[in-house]
């Protein structure tokens, strides 16, 4: 691996990083550096210090090739070692230890695991127990939760009351079979979680811009949502040039929705504006790129409340 001179932010003179492509601003989520790792972060999180959290993009990492170069995972064909060190430039970047991290195995279901100091290290340090696991729940201090994106949705959920936190992956399958609304659920009956309480972030994902869907697709939105709500959330019906009727879904509004009727305040839930597709230069997307490709990660976990006048 590159030692720490070799990739640190002030070598980076003379090497243009591409700008952000947004509309009207980044929204909801600010750009981190530590060293050339560039991150994420929402700051409504970074309000509470027992909280670690990040979005990873492409600049920083150890990956090479269709990798480059912050990629996460194992199983794409790259060099293990690279992403090995990925996670743990990662952890230092947003201040966690590499054998903290328990990573979801996901296969675009509603299933959430409830995350115990056992599964510490699955997915990086050793294999994981379990598959079909598309969100992560978690009290335990000292753990961090990993969830992989390239145009699905990340959703970050924290009790800032009962110490908890849940991270999901959230494509349209997850989203209109209620993965958010689960995990709601969900922490309240393991922690005694009140949903007026969550602090919710949606991540960096497709935009309904860029985020086409056919018939099939539209039909499960609607047996999901009511009529008012799909009036939102498929928008801008068209045919294609074989004279199909498509539809834009707005995957990010319709999880808003399905939380702001768990129970979540509109107040406390946090949605970047940020289009993985229209930032595939700077964020790993699938509808631009294809599957060969690296893969983004969303971090967050739990650690001992602190004084670091960082999160005061």
């Amino acid at each position: 691996m590159e030692n720490r001179e070799e990739w640190s932010k002030e070598n980076l003179a003379g090497v243009s990083v591409p700008a952000w492509r947004t509309e009207t601003g980044m929204g909801e989520m600010t750009e981190h550096w530590n060293h050339a790792l560039c991150f994420l972060q929402f700051p409504a999180f970074l309000r509470w210090p027992f909280l670690r959290h990040g979005f990873s993009t492409r600049t920083g990492g150890a990956s090479k090739g269709c990798f480059s170069s912050m990629n996460f995972s194992f199983d794409k064909g790259d060099d293990p070692a690279c992403v090995r060190e990925n996670y743990r430039r990662m952890a230092e970047a947003i201040g966690v230890s590499p054998e903290s991290f328990v990573v979801a195995r996901q296969t675009h279901t509603t299933n959430i695991r409830m995350v115990t100091e056992a599964d510490r290290g699955a997915g990086v340090m050793k294999e994981r127990p379990y598959r079909d696991v598309d969100g992560l729940m978690t009290n335990v201090p000292g753990i961090t939760l990993v969830t992989f994106h390239a145009d699905c949705i990340p959703i970050y959920i924290a009790d800032p009351v009962r110490h908890a936190v849940a991270l999901l992956h959230a494509g349209w399958k997850g989203t209109v079979s209620g993965i958010a609304g689960r995990a709601v659920r969900m922490m309240g009956e393991a922690y005694e979680s009140d949903p007026g309480d969550l602090l919710v972030g949606i991540g960096p994902g497709i935009s309904s811009r860029c985020y086409e869907v056919g018939e099939d697709v539209a039909a499960c939105v609607r047996e999901a949502f009511e009529e008012a709500d799909c009036r939102e959330l498929l928008i801008c019906p068209h045919t294609d040039r074989n004279g199909i009727l498509r539809w834009q879904l707005d995957l990010k509004r319709a999880n808003q929705k399905i939380l702001l009727h768990s129970g979540v305040q509109q107040q406390a839930i946090h949605i970047s504006e940020l289009c993985t597709r229209e930032n595939s230069h700077r964020i790993f997307s699938h509808r631009a790129v294809g599957a060969r490709r690296g893969v983004n990660a969303a971090f967050l976990g739990l650690v001992q409340e602190t004084t670091d006048p960082k999160y005061s």
